[in-house]
């Protein structure tokens, strides 16, 4: 199928030629027929790919605090790469769009194969979507102009607006703002029985939005226009929905707004409150997040878990489907508004229209038009790439393309000069075409078996969650291919000791991605300590950050949690830099109400050397401090490795060792492989692997 990117480099966007993506439970599968091209949310968006560094930072301030929080701690290089490697990523574009159902996954009972539905969120600019439920309204057949419901997503968030602002039926409400969104709303507040008053700095009043008047924003009368049109009360509420890079539609707002009105924000300006005119009528702002609530909730988008309607009524879902309802019993008609029909293949014609528009075209609303096209089922695309292929490389077969595998698992492996990118297989179009665009796979499929049944294919790469790990491995090794699967291997002891026998029984070779044994620092470390005749304490501090109890690595059932899913680092160090047998592993997490999430702990580990180990992992401590620190103290020594950027060694003398760029030792971790799989060394790491996965499992 053909989906459409942004290439946030140059602004620029692609069609991108990327397999369907599979049906997953509680989604269903949508073949677009219609998508609608936001001018505000779109223009945006191009628009910032189209700036230079300097104009981008200059506009993301935000995101530019981030980048040298990063540098302080991970060093200069390593945080330019992970910012160009970004830049290099295509963005899916689009959010609201209609279609026929082709397929539901599991726990799909409200809508059937075949059914019409407006669909919002991942309803990309694509020839095939994956929405969940959720975020999906059936349109009854017997309503022609079904197009109307592309506009979907814009109708939720003008709900929403609606909803914050508490509008009743019967008040006068100001739309400060007429553009698409702007329109949406005025109507279906007429639709509501409520006078409408629109503010903009041209006037875009048209014929099927009843308006009670139009003002000119920067007429400086607008205030006393209000007045006389409202018996010199002012508006009941307002909602804002200018896209602005002023503080004009804020300031309007209260200058207009009636004693004790409230001020709803749902487009983009500035949002400066001026605290005399708030004051003097005591007003309140508020602002809408989205299409409503469950936006941004990964149990409601991704698990389908839907909020009851007693506690709250108009949900994201709910909010679309009322709009569908407006449209379907005719109390509200949006069908002037589409102004523009183009074919998807031109969409580089609507975005030249809200962009640059050097025909000055009129438009309001533009939709994207899906054609017939039997290929956008293929389940595997080819690359038409001619590259050469380099007889000694190890041709890998990927699957999972998140965000380690796009931002540094990719990149680091191509950098090593050391591999063959053969197949890609992923279950969604978005992440399999921002990996092969950067990347350029010999072809991408939504079926991990083609890569098994793949001869060329000796190394598959693993790289979903967690929970998937076991699964792949196993089936991996069963076809006799060599395995790298990034941590964990598994979340169970059972899964745990399945991966183990078949391993045993296969000849293919299997890698954890343990790769911080492989940094520099930390075999420099081990060259320095002799463990044999000095036992020595190990202490390990990883301040992880915060993630949000939602994420789905904090998911025991998905994630395993971030124990096993990134502690098993840290015990692997250990283990390599003592080189004994690790006897014991506890686990202690903190017992405190404000952390529930279990991501603040402290694991004790003893060795046959007599060692002894200590890890604190905690999710309390501050951003600017460093990720990492390991201090050894061994036979009147002392190793200080800080953020595998610099170290010091403390004895006689102090010594000093200082990296420009952080060096985790991922590269030297892929050229182990490598030298394994070309017989030049031995796999000895996987046995320190299975014992330290089975001690921290069993330790939960």
């Amino acid at each position: 199928m053909k989906q459409l990117f942004l290439m946030v480099k140059d602004g620029t966007v692609k069609l991108i030629d990327t397999p369907h993506p599979t049906v997953k439970d509680n989604y269903v599968l949508v073949e677009t027929h219609y998508s609608v091209v936001s001018a505000g949310t779109e223009r945006s968006l191009t628009s910032f790919g189209g700036k230079n560094l300097l104009q981008k930072a200059l506009e993301r301030p935000d995101q530019v605090k981030k980048v040298t929080e990063k540098m302080s701690t991970d060093g200069i290089l390593t945080t330019i790469d992970s910012a160009f490697n970004r830049l290099k990523e295509p963005m899916p574009m689009g959010y609201s769009g209609v279609g026929k159902i082709i397929t539901c996954g599991r726990g799909v009972t409200e809508v059937e194969v075949g059914d019409i539905v407006a669909m919002a969120g991942h309803a990309y600019h694509s020839e095939v979507n994956r929405v969940n439920k959720n975020l999906i309204a059936k349109i009854p057949e017997e309503f022609e102009d079904y197009r109307q419901g592309a506009l979907c997503a814009l109708g939720g968030i003008a709900l929403q607006g609606i909803h914050q602002a508490n509008v009743v039926p019967g008040e006068t409400v100001a739309v400060i703002g007429l553009g698409l969104l702007g329109h949406i709303v005025s109507r279906i507040l007429n639709a509501y029985g409520c006078d409408v008053i629109g503010y903009d700095v041209v006037d875009k009043s048209l014929p099927g939005t009843n308006l009670k008047a139009f003002v000119n924003s920067n007429d400086e009368n607008a205030e006393d226009i209000t007045k006389s049109l409202t018996k010199g009360r002012g508006v009941d509420k307002v909602i804002i929905t200018a896209a602005a890079n002023s503080n004009g539609p804020m300031d309007l707002a209260a200058a207009i707004a009636r004693d004790r009105g409230t001020i709803c924000m749902i487009g983009v300006t500035q949002m400066n409150i001026d605290r005399r005119p708030y004051y003097d009528k005591e007003l309140t702002f508020t602002i809408a997040r989205s299409y409503g609530p469950g936006r941004y909730d990964s149990n409601y988008e991704e698990k389908g878990i839907d909020y009851p309607i007693g506690h709250v009524r108009f949900t994201e879902g709910r909010n679309i489907e009322e709009f569908i309802r407006l449209i379907v019993e005719k109390r509200a008609d949006f069908s002037d508004l589409i102004t523009h029909e183009i074919a998807f293949e031109k969409a580089n014609e609507a975005y030249e229209m809200i962009t640059t528009n050097t025909n000055k075209v009129k438009y309001i609303g533009i939709l994207l038009k899906y054609a017939q096209n039997d290929a956008k089922w293929k389940g595997t695309v080819d690359s038409n790439s001619n590259k050469l292929v380099d007889k000694n490389a190890v041709s890998v077969g990927l699957i999972g393309a998140g965000n380690f595998a796009k931002n540094t698992l990719l990149p680091i492996m191509k950098d090593t000069g050391l591999y063959r990118f053969k197949g890609l297989a992923t279950t969604g179009g978005v992440g399999s075409a921002q990996a092969n665009q950067v990347f350029s796979f010999d072809y991408a499929t939504n079926d991990d078996k083609e890569l098994l049944d793949d001869d060329e294919i000796d190394l598959i790469v693993v790289s979903t969650q967690h929970n998937s790990h076991a699964k792949f491995i196993i089936e991996a090794l069963e076809a006799e291919k060599h395995v790298y699967c990034e941590k964990p291997l598994c979340l169970t002891l059972d899964e745990l000791e399945k991966i183990e026998s078949t391993y045993k029984a296969s000849k293919g070779e299997l890698f954890c991605g343990m790769n911080r044994r492989h940094a520099p620092l930390i075999k420099q470390i081990k060259k320095k300590l002799n463990t044999d005749s000095n036992p020595a304490i190990y202490d390990y501090i990883c301040n992880a950050g915060y993630i949000p109890g939602d994420h789905w690595t904090q998911d025991e059932k998905v994630g395993g949690g971030r124990i096993i899913g990134e502690a098993c680092h840290f015990v692997d160090v250990i283990q390599y830099l003592d080189g004994s047998d690790l006897l014991s592993l506890n686990l202690s997490f903190v017992q405190n109400e404000a952390y529930p999430m279990k991501d603040n702990a402290i694991i004790t580990l003893r060795f046959k050397s007599g060692a002894i180990g200590n890890i604190i992992y905690t999710s309390m401590g501050s951003k600017k401090y460093p990720k990492e620190q390991l201090r050894v103290f061994s036979n009147g020594k002392v190793y200080e490795m800080d953020n595998y950027i610099k170290m010091n060694q403390f004895g006689s003398v102090k010594k000093k060792k200082m990296k420009l760029r952080q060096d985790k030792g991922i590269k030297d971790e892929y050229e182990y492989i490598y030298s394994v799989l070309k017989g030049e060394k031995e796999n000895t790491v996987i046995e320190d692997t299975f014992v330290n996965h089975r001690l921290l499992i069993g330790s939960k």
